[in-house]
């Protein structure tokens, strides 16, 4: 392995860095893509366009189309804003092409698109995938992610590679390696993921994620371990996760655990709550124990007509007097009424206000038709009576 002078500190934050860049634009590209429901061999393709609006905000629009021929798959999605002489103008494009090489290899690329300060279209990032399976049940993915350079060259400035393998009918392991550019620009690992999934009996899991950077001499050296364990009691699901990174001392400690519950209430009704305790308490010092900082609740109904509501709330502790307890912050409604001609969706926001109040800051409402459009409008803040 290449060695470097980098620490891992500045490699970890180097690395965050990229991840969060990579999780936005991946996060686009899936938005472009629409599932493939028809056989492979069948030609086909689709346009659909969303319109936003909103008082408080500059109107955008997106075009999304989907094209099939063959083994091959086009999906692109076009994003457009107001412009200033009133008109929309393109200022993004994801293309993200699929094709099947072979009944055990599919290669997608994803291509980005941005404007230059005259309008004119610029690749600004190409994403490239390669998947490989056997019919044991193994397989290998090879991510490479590559960014123009100031003569227009691309240069990669990502490389991931993804090996599974089915150890049993029940337990598999995985082994992730993330290459970044070194001190020299080429690029050398910087961190590798190593994973082992087990199934139990009535449906449980249990599985343990190590992650490893490499020291200052170039050595791998574990920095975190989650371990994760989600067993099920008839209608009610339970999934704990605790995670542990290296402490100052070169010794691995709890800092977090996460206990998450969900449960079917009732015909049409399910809750869920996730308690996340850690180390670190907002407004407070650390005292070696886990403390309660976050808790949230979900539940979900369905009504005989289809009506679905779901209300998501998040309690989190005030900063500025942590030992009173948790308080709610943010409430999320969301309601869904279908109809005849398509259905109409309302989602309302709550947060709390200077006062410590929760009031209302935006409800959008979504309205989709049977042809496939979808209108979206968004109302200005309501005022708490």
């Amino acid at each position: 392995m290449p060695t470097t002078n980098i620490s891992g500190t500045a490699r970890w934050s180097r690395l965050g860095f990229a991840a969060i860049a990579l999780y936005f634009v991946f996060s686009l590209a899936l938005l472009a893509q629409t599932s493939d429901t028809q056989s492979a061999g069948q030609d086909q393709s689709r346009t659909a366009t969303t319109d936003l609006s909103s008082n408080n905000a500059n109107p955008t629009r997106s075009t999304e189309s989907h094209t099939q021929s063959g083994n091959r798959t086009l999906d692109s999605r076009s994003l457009q804003r107001r412009g200033s002489s009133g008109d929309f103008e393109p200022y993004q494009d994801i293309e993200t092409e699929t094709v099947k090489v072979n009944s055990t290899t599919v290669r997608t690329t994803t291509r980005t698109f941005g404007r230059d300060t005259d309008g004119r279209k610029t690749l600004v990032q190409v994403r490239e995938e390669e998947r490989r399976t056997t019919p044991g049940g193994d397989s290998s993915v090879t991510r490479v992610v590559s960014n123009p350079d100031a003569n227009g060259r691309l240069q990669a400035v990502q490389r991931e590679t993804t090996q599974t393998k089915k150890i049993s009918k029940d337990v598999q392991e995985t082994k992730t390696t993330v290459m970044l550019p070194g001190i020299n620009g080429a690029l050398a690992p910087a961190m590798q993921i190593q994973e082992r999934r087990e199934e139990g009996g009535n449906g449980g899991v249990e599985s343990q994620k190590t992650t490893l950077l490499p020291d200052a001499s170039g050595n791998w050296q574990v920095n975190e371990m989650q371990h994760s364990v989600t067993r099920h009691d008839g209608k009610t699901s339970t999934t704990e996760e605790r995670v542990s990174r290296l402490d100052p001392d070169g010794k691995l400690s709890e800092v977090s655990r996460t206990v998450s519950k969900e449960s079917e209430t009732a015909p049409g009704e399910t809750s869920g709550t996730k308690e996340i305790y850690s180390v670190d308490v907002p407004g407070s010092g650390r005292d070696g124990s886990l403390h309660l900082v976050e808790r949230s609740t979900t539940a979900q109904r369905t009504s005989p007509t289809g009506e679905q509501t779901v209300q998501h709330q998040v309690e989190q502790p005030d900063p500025g007097n942590p030992d009173v307890g948790l308080r709610v912050t943010v409430r999320t409604t969301d309601t869904r009424r279908p109809g005849t001609s398509g259905s109409k969706s309302t989602q309302t926001i709550e947060a709390l206000d200077p006062n410590g109040n929760l009031s209302v800051v935006s409800v959008d409402t979504t309205k989709s038709d049977n042809a496939g459009r979808v209108q979206v409008q968004i109302a200005p803040s309501e005022k708490k009576k």
